[in-house]
């Protein structure tokens, strides 16, 4: 692609995202989410292959609907009590609307079933925007939207993200579409939340994204995207394979790693508020999640790649690629556990 309209489509993403943090008026927020989707198009589909046409298809069809049912949400509000602002959702149905334009945005259960087929049909890179950057327009919204919620709502939805992120990614072998039904559980744990503590919902968005981007990176490096690729990293980058094996024990909530933090301090806001069911559901299906992660873990640091002897074998040649990066979302997603009090006391 031009350097200079990937630049522009960049430069488009953070400027439609900055939109959505500054603005206060429905309209100017929307139009954020506007341009943030219509940048990443471009990007979706310059493989110029036709899962990736396809990918761009879906995405660009549920992210219209979802576009045009916020719309139609603030409209409503702003008929039925005369504010434009935001944090004025007064409307319960025009709040309902909203909460299932978002969920459908950001791919929550059950709106979810193009989340994993789009991720699919993309590369490693545009794979990476879509299940980071693109998250945090919609959370911007949710966190100043959050009184208006329904609780109950957002309670479903959040169980029934982490249940089908949990069952979902059971039987995959495609490491995109892993990572899709990772995407739905941590949404559903974000979600749930939302109502009793929205700062822990950010601190929960702040380390996925972290975890998410490392994990990306160390599939990038490694050129995988299926369980059969991954085997060979061992021999490749042994260092490699024991950071990506620690990456993805975190991503599964496995103490004394970074990812059990969110988890901990979710868990024990839920049995505060006395929702000592849906945090037991939430409990086990996390322990569905780990073992999808295990299973990722086991490909990658304790089976080999089957090497015939007339196949030549790869070097262990100088990286090419910025580590800068990679060594500190891995360091971070890795070891922030025992700066929890630390962290608690900065997160508003």
């Amino acid at each position: 692609m031009n350097p200079t309209v990937l630049t522009i489509l960049i430069s488009s993403l953070g400027l439609g995202t900055t939109l959505t943090f500054i603005g206060s008026h429905w309209l100017l927020v929307w139009m954020g989410l506007e341009i943030n989707t219509l940048a990443i198009i471009p990007l979706m589909i310059r493989q110029h292959h036709p899962r990736a046409v396809e990918a761009t298809t879906k995405y660009f069809i549920t992210q219209a609907t979802a576009s045009a049912l916020l719309l139609f949400a603030s409209i409503t509000n702003a008929w039925t009590s005369g504010e434009w602002s935001l944090t004025e959702m007064i409307n319960p149905t025009s709040a309902t609307l909203a909460l299932t334009a978002l969920a459908l945005k950001i791919g929550l259960a059950p709106l979810h079933l193009w989340l994993p087929e789009v991720l699919q049909g993309l590369d490693l890179t545009t794979g990476l925007i879509l299940s980071t950057w693109q998250k945090l327009a919609p959370f911007a919204i949710l966190l100043q939207l959050y009184p208006s919620l329904n609780p109950n709502l957002l309670l479903s939805l959040g169980i029934l993200s982490t249940i089908i992120g949990g069952w979902g990614g059971l039987n995959q072998t495609q490491l995109r579409k892993i990572l899709a039904y990772s995407s739905i559980a941590n949404l559903g744990w974000m979600i749930t939340i939302l109502h009793y503590a929205p700062n822990l919902t950010l601190l929960n968005l702040i380390l996925y994204i972290i975890m998410t981007l490392t994990t990306f990176l160390l599939f990038k490096i490694f050129n995988s995207t299926k369980i059969n690729s991954i085997a060979s990293s061992s021999t490749k980058s042994p260092l490699l394979s024991i950071i990506t094996l620690l990456t993805l024990l975190s991503l599964g909530g496995l103490p004394p790693l970074s990812g059990f933090m969110p988890k901990w301090l979710i868990l024990q806001e839920l049995t505060k508020q006395s929702l000592f069911i849906p945090a037991t559901i939430m409990a086990l299906m996390a322990l569905l999640s780990l073992f999808f992660y295990l299973r990722l873990c086991y490909a990658t640091t304790l089976t080999m790649n089957p090497n015939p002897i007339n196949m030549s074998s790869s070097w262990r040649t100088k990286p090419t690629h910025p580590t800068l990066i990679l060594l500190t979302s891995a360091t971070l997603s890795i070891l922030l556990l025992p700066l929890t009090p630390t962290i608690f006391t900065l997160i508003p």
